[in-house]
């Protein structure tokens, strides 16, 4: 993946982008905003810690904070990997046949990289790779416990 930009900081104002849904369908920036708050997370399914975040993201999905998961594979592969960690939250696709044009506009290197993004288009939160006290912040935003007594994981890890 070729990076053209710097990683979008808080504050920033998010890129307008309409990408294709796993299920069908497409979506935009505006669609997935217009209710509030939503978190944007970018993942590659050979990640590491992706496989260790995205179902963690899976728990915080819900109306009060809608997460989508956007896609550095193809649908294949993609799909395969949703049904194996048992993920039911939307995914879009950002390919690589197209030069991952979402990827690229919003300025990640590594993956997991996470975007809080507010009604208005701004950016009011950037978390690269895990953080444990940042999942447990978007649980808290969700209205959820993100991560229980019972989940050995480490406090960071690096995307």
């Amino acid at each position: 993946m070729r990076r053209t930009r710097e990683l979008l900081k808080q504050g920033a104002r998010a890129p307008e982008f309409r990408l294709d849904l796993l299920g069908g369908g497409e979506a935009s920036l505006s669609d997935l905003a217009a209710n509030g708050p939503v978190l944007l997370a970018f993942f590659k399914i050979s990640c590491p810690v992706c496989q260790l975040t995205l179902p963690f993201l899976e728990r915080i999905h819900g109306n009060r904070l809608p997460v989508y998961a956007i896609s550095q594979n193809d649908i294949e592969d993609t799909r395969e990997f949703n049904r194996y960690y048992r993920l039911s939250l939307p995914t879009l696709l950002d390919r690589e046949e197209e030069d991952f044009p979402v990827s690229n506009a919003f300025g990640i290197s590594s993956v997991p990289t996470m975007f809080l993004i507010e009604r208005d288009g701004t950016v009011s939160r950037v978390i690269e790779g895990w953080q444990k006290a940042e999942i447990e912040k978007l649980g808290e935003l969700a209205g959820v416990q993100a991560i229980g007594a019972a989940d050995r994981v480490p406090q960071w890890k690096a995307g």
